[in-house]
């Protein structure tokens, strides 16, 4: 084994080119190492992540902190709002938004008073986030008695920084917001939808109810007055308005309701 050996390394050497010899470095082979490196490269090209795994990977939360609170940015510390954030737990920790709402979640905090005064700020701390989280929320304070061009701004600038824009009216209704969407991490979508019950009655008062001026008490007598669905939705004007509390207006309605077309037909010039 060790004769045949030495005779492969001897016609290595008589085969290599004069100058060529192989360099070492520390005693190692180098001439090994340009291959070495593209085959390193080649499999970091094979594991590059897709745009939703890196951002995932960056919106990821260190594991001291509690999956259970809302992470806040040490700049919001002194933030009235941290006040009202009493329903869900909250701790200081090392983000980049204002506020961390999830391992998907998060909320830039901004009032129309501090963005008229530096205008510059909102992008800049947007620039920061990139794009990190799927859901960005941008919780607007309104804290001045005009503001509705200030508005229109952040709207625009929240649509192109895609970002959902959530305004407030106080420092009580923002921490309301932040806990829902805390509060509202897991759950199911269904679970926001409004419960209504599964009886007949009950959801013949809920689509009476959907037409202007006509509350539940009109459409409990009209249920009680008819009896039946198809019956109220057969009935004249002058029948609808005959029953208690109803009047001409309401029937008017009800009745435009029933036999009005759902589009309405374009006028030609």
């Amino acid at each position: 084994f060790l004769d045949s050996k030495s005779d492969m390394e001897n016609k290595a050497h008589s085969d290599a080119v004069p100058g060529d010899a192989p360099t070492t470095e520390g005693g190692k082979r180098t001439d090994l190492l340009p291959g070495f490196l593209d085959s390193k490269s080649d499999k970091a090209r094979d594991t590059v992540t897709s745009p939703a795994d890196s951002r995932a990977q960056s919106a990821s939360l260190p594991s001291s902190v509690s999956q259970y609170a809302i992470i806040v940015n040490p700049v919001q510390k002194q933030n009235p709002l941290m006040r009202h954030i009493r329903n869900v737990p909250w701790q200081l920790g090392d983000v980049v938004p204002d506020f961390v709402l999830g391992r998907t979640t998060c909320a830039m905090f901004l009032s129309v008073k501090y963005h008229s005064l530096h205008p510059n700020y909102i992008h800049e701390r947007l620039k920061q986030l990139g794009k990190q989280y799927e859901l960005r929320v941008l919780l607007v304070l309104v804290d001045v008695s005009e503001s509705q061009g200030v508005l229109q701004e952040l709207a625009i600038i929240g649509l192109l920084a895609d970002c959902t824009l959530m305004v407030s009216w106080s420092y009580e209704e923002a921490g309301r917001y932040l806990e829902t969407y805390k509060a509202y991490e897991n759950k199911p979508p269904d679970s926001l939808m409004e419960r209504v019950d599964s009886d007949f009655s009950s959801r013949a008062v809920e689509c009476l109810t959907t037409v202007k001026r006509v509350c539940k008490t009109d459409a409990a007598t009209l249920m009680n007055t008819f009896k039946r669905m198809d019956s109220i939705v057969a009935a004249s004007r002058q029948d609808l308005a005959l029953c208690p509390g109803l009047g001409p207006q309401k029937a008017q309605r009800l009745h435009d309701a029933f036999h009005e077309p759902f589009r309405k037909k374009e006028r030609k010039d």
